[in-house]
C-alpha cells in the first residue's frame, strides 16, 4: 500500500473522541504564565520595580545591582511556578527564535556539601551562544565564534510549561563579540527609540506635556491546517514547506464558503488550545475565524507596543506548531503552500501613540479639522513614498514572491490607500491650504430593513488589495509574510517615519525661524509634502492589470522578486538612512542583504533536490507502473482482436509517456541552470541567476507531473491530492 493511502487510512481515525477540556475565563488566565508589573512589584523591592518601570517607559539602563535584585525576584516568581530552567530567548536571522536552557541549580565544589538554585545578575543579563553558527551574513567567520545574548528588560520574561517540565524565557537581544546587531530585535529596538527622538518634538507642536511616542503593533496571522499524516506523505511539504507539485480539486475557494464559516470541530479544538496557551503566556489573541481559501484560518490579538507584540508574534507561531501536533494537525506558515489557491499574509496593523494615551492617527469625528492628525497621516504618506523601494525590500522573501501579485495579495507596487473622504481632505489641503470652517460629509448607510439598528460607518471602507491601506485609525502593512518575523518589516518602517518627521520638524522650525506662525509653517510644509508624494496616493483596484500600467507612468516600482529588491538596500540612501538614525550601520545592513540572499539561494536549491527526489522516487515510479498497465491492457485487446478498442488506452498511454518523457527533459534542464547559477562567486549576481534561470524551470516539471496526476489510476498515485490535503479533517 502507498504511502498516500496508508496516510488516508490513518486520517480517518484523528479527531474523534469527545472534547472534555474546560473552557476557562479568559479573565481568570491570561498572563498567569507571565512575569508582569504587578508580578514584580510583588516579587522585587520598591527600587528595583522603579528602576524596571523606568526601563519600560524612558529606555533608563539598569545598572548591574538592579539587576541582581531582579534576577533574584525573577528567579523566586518563575520557581514557586515550578521552573527548573532558564534561557535567553532570541531572534537570529532565521525567522524563528532561538533558545539554549539552562539549570537553576549549581552544583557544590565539595561532594559533602548540598547544591543550590541561583540565578545571577550575570546570568540573566548576559548569556553566550555560538555567533558562528547563526546566519551573519559575513559579520562572523567560523574561526569568531563568540556572541552573546543579552536581557532586553522592556519586554516580559515568561514560563513555557510542556509535559517535561517548565523553563522560564528572558527576552533577549543577539549582538556578535564586537558589538554589531546579529538578530531581528536589536534594530527593532533602536528603530523604536528614533521614532521616539524624531516625532516626540512633532507630537509636542500641538501637546506640550507628551514626553515620548512609540509605535503600535497589532498583527493578523493567516496559516493553513491540515492532517499531519498527509502533511508527512508529501516530502515537498515536508522539506520545503509548500507543495510543488498538485492539480486543484473541483471545488476551491469560488463560491467564498470557507470565509467566515463554520470552523471544524476538530480545528476549533487545536484553536481553543492554542489560544489558551497564548493567553497565559500574555498573548491578547482574542479573534479567530476562517479565511478564504479551504482550510485557511487567521488569529488576531489586541494592539500593543510594537516590541512585546512582534515577540508574542513569535511565541504564537512556535506555540501554533507545538499544539498543532498534540491533535495529529500540521500548522502551514508558508506564504504559498498551494498553488492556484489563496496564500497567506500577517497584516501589520501600525500606528503611533504618546506616553499621554492618544493615538496619533486617529482621525476624531472631524477629520479635516483635525491638523495634528493630518500632520501625522500626511507625513507617514510622504515617508512612504520617500522610501517605498526599502519597504518593498523588507518583504522579501522567497516565499513571500510567490505570493505578492497574484491576485489576492497586495502587489509588489507600494502605494498607500487613503480612502475617499481622506482623498478629498489631503487634495482640498493641498490646494486650498486648511480650513477649520470647512465641512467634508462623513459616509452614511440608510437601511430600510425593519428592526436592524443605526450603521456607524468608519471614514474610509477598506481596501484588500493595497501593500498599506488606512484603516480608520491605523496603517495595515499588508504585505508582510505570513511566515515572516515581522521585526524586519517594522524597523525599516520605523526608520522611514523617523527620518520623514526629522524632516519635517526642521522644515517647520525653518520656516517659523523665518518669521511665520507654527500653523501656517505646518500647514504649507504639509502642502509641499503632498504635491510630492500624491503618486503613492492609490484607492483603485491594485490587483488590476490597469494599476501596473499606471503606477508606471507614475514612476513606481514594481520589484517582483527578492534578489532584485534588496538591490534597495544597498544603495547609499538606504546606508545613510539607517546610520543615521543608529538603528544598522554599514556592516550591519550589508550582512543581512548577505544573510537574506544565501537564504534566498538555499530555499531554491533545497526545492531543486525535492523535484528531483520526488519526481525520481513518487511520480515517475507511479506513472511507469501505470503505463505497463495500459501496454498490458493494449496488447490483451490486440490479442482477442480487438484493436479498434485498443486505440483508446493506446492514446492515453501515448500521453503518459510524453508527459515522463517532458518531466525527464525539465529535470535535465533544471540540473544544467542550477550548476551554471552555483559558478557565480557574487552572492547577489548567483541569486539573480537562481531567480531568472533556475527558477522558470520549475514550470515545466509541475506541468508534466499534474499531467500525470490527472491521467494516473488513483491507485497508483503516490502523493496525497490537493482534494485531500484541503478537504479531508
Amino acid at each position: 500500500m502507498s504511502i498516500r493511502l496508508q496516510a488516508l487510512e490513518k486520517v480517518q481515525g484523528n479527531g474523534k473522541g469527545v472534547y472534555t477540556k474546560e473552557q476557562k475565563k479568559i479573565s481568570e488566565i491570561f498572563g498567569k504564565n507571565v512575569f508582569t508589573l504587578s508580578k514584580m512589584q510583588e516579587y522585587l523591592p520598591s527600587s528595583a520595580f522603579e528602576a524596571i518601570l523606568r526601563a519600560y517607559r524612558t529606555g533608563e539602563v539598569i545598572n548591574i545591582e538592579v539587576a541582581e535584585t531582579v534576577a533574584k525576584g525573577m528567579k523566586k516568581w518563575a520557581m514557586d511556578f515550578g521552573a527548573t530552567h532558564y534561557t535567553h530567548w532570541f531572534q537570529p536571522l532565521t525567522n524563528i527564535t532561538a533558545e539554549k536552557h539552562d539549570a537553576f541549580y549549581k552544583p557544590a565544589y565539595s561532594a559533602d556539601a548540598q547544591g543550590i538554585e541561583s540565578l545571577s545578575a550575570r546570568d540573566l543579563v548576559q548569556r553566550e551562544p555560538d555567533a558562528s553558527s547563526f546566519p551573519s551574513g559575513g559579520l562572523r567567520n567560523t574561526a569568531e565564534a563568540r556572541g552573546y545574548t543579552i536581557w532586553d528588560p522592556t519586554s516580559p520574561a515568561f514560563v513555557v510549561e510542556l509535559e517535561s517540565g517548565k523553563t522560564l524565557y528572558v527576552p533577549a537581544i543577539f549582538i556578535s563579540y564586537t558589538g554589531e546587531s546579529l538578530d531581528y530585535k536589536a534594530p527593532l529596538l533602536k528603530s523604536i527609540e528614533a521614532v521616539n527622538r524624531a516625532v516626540t518634538p512633532v507630537a509636542q507642536l500641538f501637546n506640550a506635556d507628551v514626553r515620548s511616542v512609540f509605535a503600535t503593533l497589532g498583527w493578523e496571522q493567516e496559516y493553513f491546517v491540515i492532517d499531519e499524516h498527509l502533511y508527512e506523505a508529501r516530502p515537498d511539504l515536508a522539506m520545503v514547506n509548500r507543495t510543488l507539485f498538485g492539480i486543484l480539486p473541483s471545488k476551491g475557494q469560488e463560491k467564498a464558503d470557507h470565509y467566515f464559516g463554520s470552523i471544524p470541530e476538530r480545528v476549533q479544538r487545536f484553536m481553543h488550545d492554542f489560544e489558551e496557551e497564548a493567553l497565559r503566556l500574555g498573548i491578547p489573541v482574542l479573534t479567530r475565524h476562517n479565511e478564504v481559501a479551504p482550510a485557511q484560518y487567521e488569529c488576531a490579538p489586541m494592539f500593543e507596543e510594537l516590541n512585546t507584540a512582534v515577540d508574542h508574534n513569535l511565541l504564537l507561531m512556535d506555540l501554533m506548531h507545538r499544539i498543532a501536533k498534540r491533535h495529529k494537525l500540521k500548522a502551514l506558515l508558508h506564504e504559498k503552500p498551494f498553488a492556484g489557491i489563496n496564500g497567506s499574509g500577517k497584516h501589520n496593523n501600525w500606528s503611533l501613540a504618546t506616553d499621554t494615551g492618544i493615538n496619533l492617527l486617529s482621525p476624531g469625528k472631524e477629520p479635516a479639522k483635525n491638523l495634528r492628525f493630518l500632520t501625522f497621516f500626511v507625513n507617514i504618506v510622504r515617508a512612504v513614498d520617500r522610501y517605498s523601494d526599502l519597504m518593498r525590500a523588507s518583504v522579501a522573501s522567497s516565499g513571500n514572491d510567490h505570493r505578492m501579485g497574484a491576485n489576492e495579495a497586495p502587489p509588489a507596487i507600494i502605494s498607500v490607500f487613503t480612502g475617499s473622504l481622506m482623498e478629498q481632505i489631503l487634495m482640498d489641503l493641498k490646494d486650498n491650504g486648511f480650513n477649520y470652517g470647512k465641512d467634508f460629509t462623513a459616509p452614511t448607510l440608510e437601511l430600510n430593513v425593519p428592526k436592524i439598528p443605526e450603521v456607524l460607518l468608519d471614514n474610509t471602507d477598506r481596501n484588500r488589495t493595497s501593500p498599506f491601506p488606512f484603516t480608520g485609525n491605523k496603517f495595515e502593512y499588508r504585505a508582510v509574510g505570513a511566515s515572516h518575523n515581522c521585526s524586519f518589516a517594522m524597523t525599516v518602517l520605523n526608520t522611514a517615519v523617523a527620518d520623514q518627521f526629522s524632516t519635517f520638524h526642521q522644515d517647520v522650525q525653518t520656516l517659523m525661524q523665518q518669521g511665520q506662525e507654527q500653523e501656517k509653517a505646518i500647514v504649507s510644509t504639509l502642502q509641499e509634502y503632498l504635491k510630492a508624494s500624491e503618486r503613492i496616493i492609490f484607492n483603485g483596484d491594485g490587483y488590476a492589470a490597469e494599476w501596473e500600467e499606471e503606477a508606471a507612468r507614475r514612476g513606481l516600482a514594481n520589484i517582483k522578486s527578492t534578489p532584485y529588491a534588496l538591490d534597495a538596500f544597498l544603495s547609499d540612501k538606504s546606508k545613510h538612512l539607517f546610520s543615521k538614525h543608529l538603528v544598522l550601520n554599514e556592516r550591519e545592513l550589508e550582512a543581512r542583504v548577505n544573510a537574506f540572499l544565501d537564504y534566498f539561494v538555499k530555499d531554491i536549491e533545497m526545492e531543486v533536490v525535492s523535484y528531483q527526489e520526488i519526481i525520481a522516487t513518487h511520480i515517475l515510479p507511479a506513472a511507469i507502473n501505470y503505463l505497463n498497465k495500459l501496454v498490458s491492457a493494449a496488447k490483451g485487446l490486440k490479442e482477442l482482436e480487438l484493436e479498434e478498442s485498443a486505440s483508446g488506452i493506446r492514446q492515453l498511454a501515448k500521453e503518459v509517456a510524453e508527459a515522463v518523457e517532458k518531466a525527464n527533459a525539465g529535470l535535465h534542464t533544471m540540473h544544467h541552470a542550477k550548476e551554471l547559477a552555483e559558478q557565480e562567486t557574487d552572492l547577489i549576481a548567483r541569486a539573480k541567476r537562481f531567480q531568472d534561470e533556475v527558477r522558470p524551470t520549475f514550470v515545466t516539471l509541475r506541468e508534466a507531473a499534474d499531467t500525470l496526476e490527472a491521467l494516473i489510476d488513483d491507485a497508483e498515485w503516490r502523493l496525497p491530492h490537493f482534494r485531500e490535503l484541503l478537504f479531508m479533517r
